[in-house]
């Protein structure tokens, strides 16, 4: 097995269009952008994700539900034995679309950023809130699992725990918090909102104290890391080089994997730099895109990796957001440097050296 475990994840973007103009939005969405990716090459990329051992499905955007053949990718995916999930601002959902999307969907997740006012703020709307939450009835008559996505900015964390009780009001089972990312219309709009390592320290405590209070009603799930973690166990975030077999399939090397609406196949995040990139489903297929990559270009993702672990860890222990971490120092990296082979890069030799230690023991 490679380092991604049980639940390997594909991200599928179809379209950046999108009925709002979030402040925060990663991919610099709104109503006027209609970048969308072609239907007969998206089915075939799902198809090749099945093969490659994938085994989740996620939608995004933009906003997913404007892609007009959602639903038949959805069943596509469901007859591949994929699990699906469906990440919206929950506007769209009306009736006939959620008659539609019901069957399909394994798990809906829906933006909550705050109280009602600091959601509208964010996504732009003054009726952003009202909107989504009118929905979650006709969600819940339709048994759709479901949770809620919380964008951590440095200035909300108050508002976590009424964005807790109203997911347990609603009845939603998941309630993820992800930090705000200094990518797309962020780097713009919120550029000084990004949660610090303090802040991260104090949404660790606040988020174990809420899971007290849900109980096994609610799993809330921080997308922070602590670097003593990412010291202990260099393999799951890729920097033990050499130790994946770039033989195995795809969901077993890399996830997330990302799919765009131009197109492009990154590792891990949206907007990945194009450099770490498989390349583009315009130019081939996912299968032939993911062959060249596990041969070639992976190692060089694998050594970017080694920079970010040995970045984190020679720091003060510290809770810290490893993609935008990742996405940070990839983007950074200058384009006419070449990245060291892993037999050259410091950790390879201090990984060596251990191992000899230990093995001599």
């Amino acid at each position: 097995m490679g380092p991604t475990g049980q639940v390997r994840v594909a991200q599928i973007h179809p379209t950046r269009q999108c009925n709002l103009r979030c402040l925060h939005c990663y991919a610099s969405s709104s109503p006027q952008i209609t970048e969308t990716l072609n239907f007969e090459l998206l089915k075939s990329a799902i198809t090749d994700l099945a093969a490659e051992n994938y085994n989740w499905i996620s939608f995004s955007g933009g906003e997913p539900t404007a892609y007009v053949p959602l639903p038949v990718l959805l069943r596509h995916a469901k007859r591949l034995t994929l699990k699906t999930m469906l990440v919206t601002n929950g506007i769209m959902l009306n009736q006939r679309r959620l008659d539609e999307l019901a069957p399909l969907t394994d798990l809906m997740v829906l933006s909550l950023d705050g109280l009602p006012e600091s959601h509208n703020k964010l996504r732009g709307s003054d009726k952003a809130f009202e909107m989504m939450a009118s929905r979650l009835p006709l969600i819940r008559e339709r048994q759709i699992p479901f949770g809620f996505i919380f964008t951590l900015t440095r200035h909300n964390l108050n508002e976590l725990p009424w964005v807790m009780e109203f997911a347990l009001a609603e009845g939603a089972k998941l309630l993820q918090i992800h930090p705000l990312e200094r990518v797309g219309s962020a780097a713009t709009n919120l550029a000084g909102s990004v949660p610090d390592a303090l802040e991260g320290a104090y949404a660790y405590l606040l988020q174990q104290e809420l899971q007290k209070r849900a109980g096994d009603k609610l799993a809330l799930q921080l997308n922070l890391v602590h670097s003593d973690v990412l010291k202990d166990d260099p393999r799951r975030f890729y920097a033990e080089p050499g130790s994946i077999d770039p033989d195995l399939p795809l969901g077993e090397v890399i996830s997330p994997l990302v799919i765009e609406s131009d197109g492009t196949v990154v590792p891990m995040q949206y907007g990945f730099p194009r450099r770490f990139a498989l390349g583009n489903l315009y130019q081939a297929s996912l299968r032939t895109l993911s062959a060249e990559w596990r041969q070639g270009a992976y190692r060089q993702f694998e050594a970017i990796c080694g920079q970010v672990h040995q970045q984190a860890t020679e720091s003060e222990p510290h809770f810290f957001n490893w993609y935008e971490l990742l996405g940070e120092m990839a983007r950074e990296f200058p384009a006419t440097q070449e990245l060291a082979p892993p037999e050259e890069s410091g950790l390879w030799k201090a990984r060596s050296i251990g191992s000899g230690n230990r093995a001599a023991a």
